[in-house]
């Protein structure tokens, strides 16, 4: 098996490095399917990890949810069940050996979904855990990867036979020893697909005032309990975790739309621009101007 799992990764690896050739990250043909490279070690980087796989056929990354670690390699692939704001690194990376990885995006429904058409066991724990887990490669999941990818040579069957790709990759998350999590945050009622909805409502609205009694109240929970498990799924407060997504969404407009930090801290809902440049700087380590032109001098370079 060994030997069968080291054959389908240097597949993938050689699939992964045709895909990407320069380019730190590619957007594939297929719905969610994503490349990345890396060509050495990085400083820690914010993210927001999505729902999502990711898995790494060469090199590794470090993930910083709240206090937590999480180490992706070769070995051990990461699963993202709700929109998580993080922390970043490539920690084994280089011009010989690039970190090679790929990243699927899913819809939590495509999981109930699911859950519903394979006739599932109903998930009974109450219990919230972190939206976030590492859990070792299997060599189904490496062959369903690959097949997937070599549709991309064979574009006009990619709207037939990518979805039956996708469904499979799923299952073998749901079926997987960390497949719990997943299917806990997709069963309807549980206190984890609550919270969920809570965050997805929090992710489009995150320019608005927010009160949490309120969002404790639609999640059905006392507000004590909604922050213990919001909490634990996200490292975050709902508070917290607010202002993750507008500093994300105010630094994209600084630099996608070239919105000065006024502007930009108006429209996600901040009405003092001290304290919006303030709040940036701790989460960003540089002032909104100092930030942004690093990162279009990055950019240039690129």
């Amino acid at each position: 098996m060994n030997g069968k799992i080291k054959s389908s990764r240097e597949a993938l690896r050689e699939s992964i490095a045709r895909w990407t050739n320069n380019s730190d990250l590619y957007a594939s043909a297929i719905q969610g399917l994503f490349f990345f490279r890396q060509d050495e070690m990085t400083e820690p980087m914010s993210v927001i990890y999505e729902p999502s796989i990711c898995m790494v056929v060469q090199g590794s990354k470090r993930v910083l949810l709240g206090n937590e670690p999480y180490v992706y390699d070769e070995n051990h692939y990461l699963i993202t069940s709700v929109n998580l704001p993080t922390f970043v690194q490539a920690i084994e990376a280089s011009k010989e050996r690039p970190l090679l990885g790929l990243k699927l995006t899913f819809d939590i429904q495509e999981v109930s979904q699911l859950l519903v058409d394979s006739n599932f066991p109903h998930h009974r724990s109450q219990q919230s855990g972190h939206g976030m887990v590492t859990s070792e490669v299997t060599l189904p999941l490496l062959t369903a990867f690959q097949r997937l990818i070599d549709l991309l040579d064979e574009e006009q069957e990619i709207p037939i036979l990518a979805p039956i790709i996708r469904k499979e990759i799923i299952y073998r998350l749901l079926v997987g020893e960390q497949g719990a999590r997943l299917r806990q945050i997709a069963s309807a009622g549980s206190q984890s697909q609550q919270i969920a909805r809570a965050i997805e409502w929090l992710k489009n609205n995150f320019s608005q005032p927010l009160r949490v009694d309120d969002l404790a109240a639609q999640a059905r929970m006392s507000t004590s309990s909604f922050h213990n498990h919001f909490r634990s799924m996200t490292a975050l407060s709902p508070l917290q975790y607010q202002k993750h997504l507008r500093m994300y969404e105010a630094r994209r407009l600084m630099l996608a739309e070239s919105l000065d930090a006024a502007n930009a801290a108006f429209q996600v809902g901040y009405e003092s621009p001290s304290q919006f440049s303030r709040e940036y700087n701790r989460m960003f380590g540089a002032p909104p101007l100092r930030d942004i032109t690093k990162l279009r001098m990055m950019t240039a370079k690129e």
